[in-house]
C-alpha cells in the first residue's frame, strides 16, 4: 500500500481538529457580531439598526424644522442694545444725567427708541419706532447714538 492507514486516520483526525476550531471560532465571531438587544439572526440585527436609523431620520427632520422656528424668532427678537445718559439741560443746573436715550433693535434695526427727559419738576418719556435703523420721526443726536451703539452690539455694522 502506498499509504499507511493509521497515517491515513491521523491525517483525517488532524482534519477533523482543524475544521473543529475553525467552526468554534466561526460560530464565536457570530454570536459577538450578533450580540446586542437580543437579536437571534444577522436579519433581526439589520431590522434592529434599521429601525433606530428610521426613528434618528425623523428625529433630525423634527429638530431642523424646530431651529428653522427658533432661527425666526432670534431674528425678530431685540439683537441690540444702547444707552446714553446725558443732562439735556446743560448750565441751567436741572436735569444732572439722569436722562437718557436707549435703542432696542432686531437684526433687521427694527425696533424703538426710548427718551426720557428729567428735570427736577418732571420727567417725560418719547418712544420713536424704528425701521431699519431710522425713524419717521426726528432724531436727538443722543437718540442718533444710541442707535449706533445698538448696531454695533448686535455686530450688525
Amino acid at each position: 500500500m502506498l499509504f499507511d492507514t493509521t497515517i491515513i486516520i491521523y491525517v483525517l483526525i488532524a482534519i477533523v481538529i482543524v475544521l473543529a476550531i475553525w467552526l468554534i471560532r466561526t460560530e464565536i465571531r457570530l454570536n459577538r457580531m450578533l450580540r446586542g438587544k437580543e437579536a437571534r439572526t444577522l436579519e433581526d440585527t439589520i431590522l434592529s439598526i434599521q429601525k433606530e436609523l428610521e426613528r434618528f431620520s425623523d428625529f433630525n427632520k423634527k429638530s431642523s424644522e424646530y431651529f428653522r422656528t427658533v432661527e425666526a424668532r432670534v431674528k425678530q427678537s431685540v439683537q441690540g442694545l444702547g444707552t446714553i445718559r446725558f443732562n439735556p439741560f446743560k448750565g441751567t443746573g436741572q436735569g444732572g444725567g439722569q436722562s437718557f436715550s436707549t435703542a432696542l433693535v432686531n437684526e433687521k434695526g427694527n425696533g424703538v427708541v426710548l427718551s426720557s427727559l428729567y428735570s427736577r419738576d418732571r420727567v417725560s418719556l418719547f418712544a420713536k419706532p424704528l425701521k431699519n435703523f431710522t425713524s419717521d420721526f426726528e432724531l436727538t443726536d443722543e437718540e442718533q447714538e444710541a442707535i449706533r451703539i445698538a448696531k454695533t452690539e448686535a455686530s450688525l455694522e
